[in-house]
C-alpha cells in the first residue's frame, strides 16, 4: 500500500492554484512539494500545513491505494 496525493493536485485545480502557490500559502519548503509530487513519504506536519492553508482535511488530500 501507499500513500496518494492526486486528491490534493484535484483540490488544487479546483482553487486554481499550482504547486508554487501552494508552497507560498502553506510555507512547506520547494522539496516537500516534489516529495508530494512523486508520493513519497513527508512529515505529517507539512500535510497539517496544507490542510491548515487549504481549510481542508487530510482526507481531502491524500488517501491509501492498494
Amino acid at each position: 500500500m501507499e500513500l496518494s496525493y492526486n486528491k490534493l493536485w484535484k483540490l488544487l485545480i479546483d482553487k486554481n492554484m499550482n504547486k508554487q502557490d501552494l508552497q507560498r500559502v502553506s510555507g512547506i519548503s520547494s522539496a516537500s512539494v516534489a516529495k508530494l509530487g512523486q508520493n513519497k513519504n513527508v512529515t505529517t506536519n507539512v500535510l497539517l500545513k496544507i490542510c491548515e492553508a487549504l481549510d481542508c482535511d487530510i482526507s481531502d488530500i491524500c488517501e491509501v491505494e492498494k
